[in-house]
């Protein structure tokens, strides 16, 4: 199997205790209920909780989400290579996109399923990258990560620990991020070939 033409480094991903400590101090931002740090920490969380690429992020729409099935869901409509998917996560998140559009509706945003997610208040439109971007670079620099990370971090870091809690599930994890090969989804294995080696070493003992 030929590996992806792209390295993953361990300065592109978060560890645990980071990723915790981004979403902590995030979350306690909403306790001032303003626009900004709201919106703030759900990005932070919606990165964190389904890998999703930025640009996927900016176009999801309120109707994009499934709350209601058996795993909640959200559909990206159009993903890299104009490619549609449907993303699935934790109970934990399906809760904090219960709570993010209640409180859309209690600030007089609308959540018709074509109305954006991530509302604009100077255009009325979707957030765009930049601002998204600029987002997670404010909980970034709360949380006292180093500045090289970017918003992309959030999708490694998904990935890897997705890869570890699946029990190194490629195939689980290539159709969580939409890749169209197996070979790029192998770069998150071959970071984690620590924790792989860690756990092939606890076999039968």
């Amino acid at each position: 199997m030929k590996h992806s033409t792209w390295e993953l480094d361990l300065n592109k991903f978060l560890s645990r205790k980071d990723a915790r400590r981004l979403l902590i101090v995030s979350e306690e931002g909403v306790k001032s209920s303003q626009h900004v740090t709201v919106k703030d920490y759900f990005i932070i969380n919606l990165g964190l909780s389904t890998g999703l690429r930025v640009m996927e992020m900016a176009a999801l729409n309120c109707g994009d989400f499934d709350l209601e099935g058996a795993v909640p869901s959200l559909l990206v409509r159009e993903g890299k290579g104009k490619k549609k998917r449907r993303v699935f996560f934790s109970d934990d998140f399906k809760i904090h996109c219960s709570k993010y559009l209640a409180w859309k509706q209690s600030i007089g945003e609308s959540v018709e399923s074509e109305q954006p997610l991530l509302l604009s208040i100077k255009t009325g439109g979707h957030l765009t990258t930049r601002a998204i971007q600029k987002a997670f670079k404010r909980c970034a620099e709360k949380a006292g990560l180093p500045l090289h990370y970017s918003i992309h971090c959030l999708r490694h870091t998904y990935a890897c620990f997705l890869l570890k809690a699946s029990s190194w599930n490629l195939r689980l994890v290539q159709k969580q991020l939409g890749h169209s090969r197996i070979t790029t989804t192998q770069v998150y294995a071959d970071v984690m070939l620590p924790e792989i080696k860690k756990a092939l070493n606890k076999m039968y003992r």
